[in-house]
């Protein structure tokens, strides 16, 4: 009997998961430093230039983040009905677009200051001002549309989670800068995991899309609390001081990035708010269930080239090494062609009954804007994909003029359009667009190489 008591005390103890080992890890790290009040450390515990970790951890992040809105509006479906899932559909369009205000344009600027010509700590208060103009921008927004109290408080919900990712863009631009890029995945994939469970709770107990949206938009000051703003104050170098010079530097230096990309994200919104009062709200959950394919070949294009950016930075600054620069470039838009086939193929299969199963609704009458909206998605993959390498090259005020021609091309397609022909007009004018915009950036690209021999 005794030996059975003493060979039990010996016994140890099951291991722990690996994950909840991290995560115990992580917790005793966030609790050191409340109780120092200091992200002061010693050396970081994360390595850098983990070129597979970096492609693996990043797809994740950057797979959660376009899956989130995806699947809010499938449960907003699904359980508040297609009506109240087109209002939430709008309030999260329009944050969406004001994200761009939050970013100006900083990410692809940030990441590849290689040689750090300004510090993060100028970079972090830049990214606070511009979060501030973004939400005083929402504000008066709410007021112009004279929204009701359920949809302001939709919206403000919306507009409170994107804010998040505006500021924690910036932590994150940070990290990859510091060839952590899978840590910044990481922190992407947290964010948006929370807002899709804690979303996804809330509304199948209260039945209230007002609460899922404000729990939604706490769940990410959560995230950027715990996970964020910690692991890049831990993981990399202590900054230099701020500098007001270099804070408007980058004001200076990024509007024509921050104008383009807004422009850009206006272009893709047009046709949405060319809707919004002209057809009922249920047609912002179709034209968003038929888009997100589309966006989808954004994304995976993006998985692709992205975590290359610093490299593509340090070929073009190598005057030696610019042949191979333009072969990755032409490499890139052939797998944005590449992509946009097999996504067709998909679709022509199983994707529409696939998006009909989702959605609870029948999508076969949709087929053809589908494809339509798919042609558009491989054209957008490859707008942004030559914009981030313009504003590589520092570029990229060429391509603001061209945004803004292409944004008044679309506000008068897509008003004009949908008045006539409802909801076709929408994609037809988004698609159009689509191919001014590309075949004017390819011109430039080639002006600028000739230009830059």
């Amino acid at each position: 009997m005794m030996r059975t008591r003493e060979k039990r005390q010996r016994t140890k103890p099951p291991a722990q998961p690996a994950i909840v080992r991290r995560a115990n890890r992580w917790w005793d790290r966030l609790l050191d430093v409340a109780d120092k009040r200091s992200f002061s450390r010693g050396a970081s515990e994360y390595a850098a230039d983990q070129t597979t970790r970096d492609y693996l951890l990043n797809t994740l992040g950057l797979g959660a983040w376009g899956a989130l809105f995806p699947i809010l509006s499938i449960v907003a479906t699904q359980l508040a009905g297609a009506e109240q899932a087109g209002m939430f559909s709008m309030a999260f369009t329009t944050a969406t677009l004001l994200l761009y205000i939050g970013n100006y344009g900083v990410r692809t600027y940030q990441v590849s200051d290689i040689d750090e010509a300004d510090s993060f700590a100028s970079y972090q208060v830049q990214r606070i001002m511009t979060v501030l103009i973004m939400l005083a921008v929402g504000w008066l927004w709410c007021a112009v549309k004279g929204y009701d109290h359920e949809m302001t408080l939709i919206t403000w919900g919306a507009f409170g989670f994107r804010a998040v990712d505006a500021l924690a863009d910036t932590y994150e631009a940070r990290l990859q800068q510091m060839g952590k890029l899978y840590l910044s995945g990481i922190s992407q994939a947290g964010r948006s995991l929370l807002g899709i469970v804690v979303f996804t709770i809330l509304l199948l107990v209260t039945r209230s899309l007002v609460v899922a949206s404000i729990g939604m938009a706490l769940s990410a000051v959560a995230s950027f609390v715990l996970l964020t703003l910690p692991l890049a104050l831990l993981e990399t170098p202590k900054s230099r001081e701020v500098d007001l010079l270099e804070i408007q530097e980058l004001f200076v230096e990024c509007f024509p990035a921050f104008a383009a990309q807004f422009l850009f994200a206006l272009i893709e919104t047009m046709p949405k708010f060319a809707m919004e009062g002209v057809l009922p709200y249920e047609n912002q959950v179709f034209f968003n269930a038929i888009y997100f394919p589309a966006q989808s070949i954004l994304m995976i294009v993006g998985f692709v080239y992205k975590p290359q950016l610093v490299r593509i930075a340090n070929l073009w600054a190598d005057r030696t090494r610019r042949a191979r620069f333009d072969v990755i470039v032409l490499a890139m838009l052939g797998v944005s062609a590449g992509v946009t086939i097999a996504m067709l193929f998909l679709f022509g299969f199983v994707g529409i009954w696939l998006t009909g199963l989702m959605y609870g609704t029948d999508f076969e009458p949709f087929r053809m804007a589908q494809y339509l909206m798919i042609v558009a998605g491989g054209l957008s993959a490859g707008i942004d994909l030559l914009y981030q390498i313009i504003t590589v090259l520092r570029r990229q005020a060429m391509a603001t003029l061209t945004y803004l021609g292409s944004f008044v091309v679309v506000a008068l397609m897509s008003v004009i359009l949908v008045r006539m022909v409802g909801f076709e007009g929408a994609v037809y004018s988004y698609l159009a667009v689509m191919i001014i915009l590309f075949s004017t950036l390819c011109v430039q690209y080639v002006l600028i190489r000739i230009s830059s021999r």
